[in-house]
């Protein structure tokens, strides 16, 4: 069996395509419901916001992010202009695609950089015809904002950076791409070299009718094709575009006019090839999906479709994909001879090593080394494709001094990346044995969109060792205690930390608490990783207050104490008067005021208040008591004896007369207790029962 190209959507929420070749993975896509693909996609804007600095403007269209549309992929019929500039913007742009369909585009075989491979339908979004306008406008004299237009991604949302869109659209299809709003003559794919293909395909175009203001280009998939087949598949694009043009009229502004096809239908329609010998699909609703497509764009291959009815052995894993796509997350890839490969992805460029590992077979290093770099030249183009890894690459080969060897690996890794659906441009091997390549960007590749960023090391792959983290902790704790002037300070750090805190620098933490009079205690939090910590400093003449503070370091955390912490505490804690957090009562506080004469008076060792026990009981006894004693107050005292009372005591509240209607409702109320307060310094107006607990 030659290639087969296997379809998995069993699992809603993913779908995955292989194409494997003699049971090796040769190419290799997958979309997820949570980041589905935004290219290609059409949608009906608005522009937000003109950027003259950097000639473009940024567009709301719907998407997580405003879009990002360069002027220069702004059509000439958005142009508020005079109708007769807009014609020679036109004119001009259809001359210049013309001339540059005359001739096929050379092997610049004398540069240092040649370009290789690329997708028919990204050849197209790149078209010099939007690179220059006849006249130096700016964008901001012909664009306003909060005008609509009709956009079309280009370039999918990465990182912080919004969508690339154009207003130059391309609707593929299986032979070739529609330009609806493109002045050109025609064009056929550049990967089309034959002479003689060229001027039969050339002679197609120019025999089918199409509406004014529409082009057409023949994909390499039409090379083989007859004029039926071509015009069968232009005439499909055709309603498709009539589609979109009746759904724009009725639509406002941002919101989705055309979606690309799902990836089932993307794969049958760039991915399928007349070698590919039967289409595996497992899951019911992908197969139907898939023969309904295949009907209609290629109604005599549908017996290729077949489904995988196997229950018991996935499809992946019965002809050996699983394997081999489980490893493209490894950064090592081995090679057959022995060597290796190591991927490396940065911010700025993707970095791979050749190593020869265990490669020793050869009498000789140089052709050690070469044999190496020949198999490593064509496992990395295919490693590229697989992983989508795009962006400047930098290959770092084993060295060789042969030049002959160095023209032969660089030979060797062209060929292989001419098969690449991406854009490739490819440079030489310079003396340090580097090999600089550009690839194109099709989608986010395969780490991106299954991974996310380590919690330990916030995505720098290390973390600190545990001598230089408690160094940085140590420096942390005495600078706190010089700004804060902390009595007593709380750090919580990871176990390893405090072991080597406790038992490396118990010395430096003893010099640290006799230097700033100050306490330093160690809470073991693995939750957090080196050098993350978390510190809780208890400030000077404040206790009982935690003032949880955190330094401005990467990975911290910083705390708040929550609103219902803060109303709980006491006053006095806030920094406002109010009673003291302590329950010891001073002597003058706990004497009762005697509130009969006849009462028999206790000394003021009895009245006071000294023990732990005796508080608490006090405080239990006091709720007790109050839920079962009278509101009012006994009509037994008489005025005389409670003036006595309040002459004794000023902080006694006066009798007033029950008779009285104005006082009816305080003498309701009237169940005073004793409260230890130094600023109120109130007490009970009845008599006797915290003397006799004390007694």
């Amino acid at each position: 069996m030659g290639k087969r190209m296997l379809i998995d959507a069993t699992h809603s929420e993913e779908s995955r395509v292989a194409i494997l070749s003699q049971d090796r993975l040769e190419e290799f896509d997958f979309e997820t419901t949570t980041k589905k693909q935004l290219k290609g996609n059409v949608y009906l804007a608005k522009i937000i916001r003109i950027e003259p600095s950097l000639q473009a403007a940024f567009v709301e269209f719907g998407g997580n992010r405003h879009g990002f549309l360069a002027f220069n992929e702004i059509h000439p019929h958005y142009y508020r202009v005079p109708v007769e500039d807009q014609q020679a913007i036109l004119n001009q742009q259809k001359e210049t695609a013309e001339q540059a369909e005359e001739v096929v585009e050379e092997s610049l075989r004398d540069s240092e950089v040649e370009t290789m491979g690329g997708e028919d339908v990204e050849e197209i979004q790149e078209h010099p015809q939007r690179r220059r306008s006849p006249r130096q406008y700016k964008i901001q004299e012909v664009i306003k904002r909060r005008q609509v237009v009709l956009v079309q991604v280009v370039k999918e949302e990465r990182g912080g950076k919004g969508a690339a869109l154009t207003t130059y659209l391309s609707l593929p299809g299986r032979y070739c791409v529609l330009m609806p709003n493109a002045e050109r003559g025609g064009g056929i794919s550049r990967k089309i070299t034959n002479i003689a293909d060229r001027k039969r395909l050339r002679e197609i175009i120019e025999s089918i009718k199409l509406p004014e203001n529409m082009s057409l280009i023949i994909r390499t998939a039409g090379m083989a094709r007859n004029k039926v087949e071509i015009k069968r598949d232009c005439d499909y694009l055709i309603r498709l575009w009539n589609d979109i043009r009746e759904k724009t009229l009725h639509s406002i502004a941002p919101s989705l006019i055309y979606e690309e096809g799902n990836l089932i239908k993307r794969a049958l329609r760039d991915y399928y090839t007349r070698d590919i010998d039967e289409v595996i699909i497992e899951g019911d609703e992908g197969y139907k999906e898939a023969k309904v497509f295949i009907r209609k764009l290629m109604p005599s291959h549908t017996k290729k479709i077949i489904e995988y009815k196997d229950e018991k052995i996935p499809l992946f894993n019965r002809y050996g994909a699983e394997k081999q796509i489980d490893a493209m997350h490894s950064p090592i890839v081995h090679l057959k001879a022995g060597g290796y490969i190591v991927f490396g992805t940065t911010e700025a460029l993707v970095a791979i090593d050749v190593n020869s590992g265990r490669a020793t077979r050869e009498r000789h290093i140089e052709e050690t080394a070469f044999k190496t770099n020949l198999e490593a030249a064509e496992e990395i183009a295919r490693q590229l494709r697989l992983r989508d890894l795009a962006g400047l690459v930098v290959i770092d080969f084993i060295d060789m001094e042969e030049p002959r060897n160095i023209e032969a690996v660089e030979r060797r890794l062209k060929d292989a990346m001419r098969h690449d659906r991406a854009r490739v441009q490819v440079g030489k091997i310079s003396p340090f044995g580097l090999l600089e390549l550009s690839r194109q960007r099709l989608r986010p590749n395969i780490i991106e969109s299954t991974s996310i960023p380590c919690t330990a090391c916030h995505g720098s792959g290390m973390i600190r060792s545990v001598e230089s983290s408690s160094l940085h902790i140590l420096r942390a704790i005495e600078e706190e205690a010089l700004q804060q002037k902390a009595s007593s300070l709380v750090v919580h750090i990871p176990t390893p930390i405090t072991l080597y805190l406790l038992n490396q620098k118990k010395k430096v933490l003893q010099e640290l608490e006799n230097k700033w009079n100050i306490s330093i205690k160690f809470s073991q939090d693995d939750s957090l990783t080196p050098p993350d910590y978390r510190l809780e400093c208890i400030p000077l003449r404040k206790e009982g207050h935690v003032i949880e503070k955190q330094k401005e370091e990467r990975g911290t955390e910083i705390h708040h104490p929550p609103k219902e912490t803060r109303k709980a505490m006491p006053a006095r804690q806030h920094g406002r008067k109010g009673p003291p957090k302590s329950l010891h009562l001073k002597e003058e506080e706990a004497r009762v005021p005697e509130v009969s004469s006849s009462e028999p008076q206790a000394s003021p060792a009895d009245r006071q208040v000294t023990s732990a026990p005796q508080r608490r009981r006090f405080r239990k006894y006091d709720r007790h008591h109050r839920s079962k004693q009278s509101t009012n107050v006994s009509a037994a005292e008489t005025p005389s004896s409670a003036s006595q009372d309040q002459k004794e005591n000023p902080a006694l509240p006066v009798k007033r007369d029950p008779s009285d209607p104005k006082n009816a409702k305080k003498n309701e109320s009237a169940n005073i207790n004793v409260t230890a307060n130094s600023h109120t310094k109130t007490t009970s107006s009845r008599k006797g029962w915290w003397q006799k607990l004390l007694d």
